[in-house]
């Protein structure tokens, strides 16, 4: 896997990789998303609910949306939150990477942080599967679907924040590092 990586952290790529997934997540925030929310009745989707929730929640939703906006969620939002989740997790993974090996790092632990994107992707895909499901099944939704999707959509939302938590740190650090060295050129002459 280190391997993988390590070919593929060419700023061309990553570059690349960062505009597309830009673009799948910006249609997604400003049309897609948008679109069924027009039919939930002021409730918001279940992947845009960072801190979780109920099988109850879930039910509201679904019959919220009625069956066009389920269609819509099914049809039009799922289809590029299938798409999504590849994209984030390969193009953040290549951004840490990218950036631990600027700071020299790239034999430590700290690399290994760079995956966190990619099992953040992974809880993203079993979210989408459980709302598939949940959408599929209706009005016949389990409990225990509602409570693991919830799960998944937590777990989802937990990395992604400690991801970029921790991506601002290293964004920091290399800042710091750049300035300092530019400093000690200035100085030096």
């Amino acid at each position: 896997m280190k391997d993988l990586i390590n070919r593929n952290l060419s700023g061309k790529k990553i570059l690349i990789l960062f505009i597309l997934t830009s673009i799948v997540y910006t249609v997604m925030l400003t049309i897609t998303i948008p679109k069924v929310m027009n039919f939930a009745g002021g409730l918001k989707l279940l992947d845009m609910l960072p801190t979780g929730y109920t099988a109850d929640y879930v039910n509201s939703l679904l019959n919220a949306l009625g069956s066009d906006g389920r269609t819509a969620y099914l049809f039009q939002q799922i289809p590029l939150d299938l798409i999504y989740p590849c994209l984030f997790g390969v193009t953040y993974c290549l951004i840490f990477a990218f950036i631990i090996k600027k700071l020299g790092k790239e034999n430590s632990f700290l690399f290994y942080l760079c995956l966190i994107p990619v099992f953040a992707g992974i809880f993203d895909y079993l979210e989408n599967i459980g709302i598939i499901i949940m959408l599929k099944s209706y009005p016949d939704n389990s409990t225990t679907i509602s409570q693991m999707t919830n799960v998944f959509s937590i777990s989802k939302s937990t990395l992604t924040t400690i991801y970029f938590l921790i991506l601002l740190i290293a964004l920091l650090v290399l800042l710091t590092k750049y300035i300092a060295s530019k400093i000690r050129k200035t100085t030096n002459r």
